[in-house]
């Protein structure tokens, strides 16, 4: 029997991904969100630089980790899509005491 041996790399399920981790669109979702929010907190902010420092990277981080992580393993936007999607066509159902034996 000859059989062909096809070796996969490692790195096989790391295309289109940032650093391994993220997904590009993931990348992307966490830049929008975090800079806005940077900028609002550096020109807002009425404290001295290092204070500001401190507080905005309290407030920045954790909304950027939330933006690349994304919820149960989808980018924001898609979830957001489907909660959206769902939301529209759910239907409440009443149980009035009636049934078939």
């Amino acid at each position: 029997m000859n059989y062909e041996v096809y070796h996969i790399p490692n790195n096989f399920t790391d295309a289109g991904r940032v650093m391994g981790l993220f997904e590009l669109r993931n990348l992307v979702e966490a830049v929008l969100l975090a800079v806005p929010a940077l900028y609002l907190c550096i020109t807002l902010l009425p404290f001295t630089l290092t204070p500001k420092l401190i507080i905005t990277m309290a407030a920045v981080v954790p909304l950027a980790g939330f933006g690349l992580i994304g919820i149960s393993d989808d980018s924001l936007t898609r979830w957001l899509g489907a909660w959206w999607h769902w939301r529209r066509r759910r239907r409440v159902f009443f149980f009035r005491g009636e049934g078939k034996a």
